[in-house]
């Protein structure tokens, strides 16, 4: 990695400087995902694929409502006790919406064109 200055990062690169300093295109990061594959996953079904426990968990809105799901989820076998065990363990740690936004009602049909 090159290291800067701030000047001389500011002299070399005004345009980039300017949107770093005034923020402009940037994006806000509301979800964790601790690998490439859950993050695949999750633009799946954006594609037409089947939601995933994270997708249920992002409906929910307090951390005892996903808690009580991933319960469900494990009873009816579409998670692992592994998979429950760290959806649990994230929620406890960081809460719910450390899985992204809340989907409301009609969250997917804004995708669809």
């Amino acid at each position: 990695m090159i290291d800067f200055e701030i000047e001389e990062f500011r002299r070399r690169f005004p345009n980039l400087y300017r949107e770093i300093v005034q923020k402009k295109m940037s994006i806000r990061i509301d979800a964790q995902r601790d690998s490439e594959e859950r993050a695949e996953e999750a633009m799946n079904v954006l594609r037409g694929g089947l939601p995933g426990p994270v997708d249920y968990i992002r409906r929910c809105d307090t951390d005892e409502e996903a808690i009580k799901l991933v319960d469900y989820l494990e009873s009816r076998g579409e998670v692992t006790k592994e998979e429950a065990d760290r959806l649990r363990k994230q929620i406890a740690e960081m809460g719910v919406r450390s899985f992204g936004p809340k989907k409301e009602l009609g969250y997917y049909s804004k995708f669809i064109r």
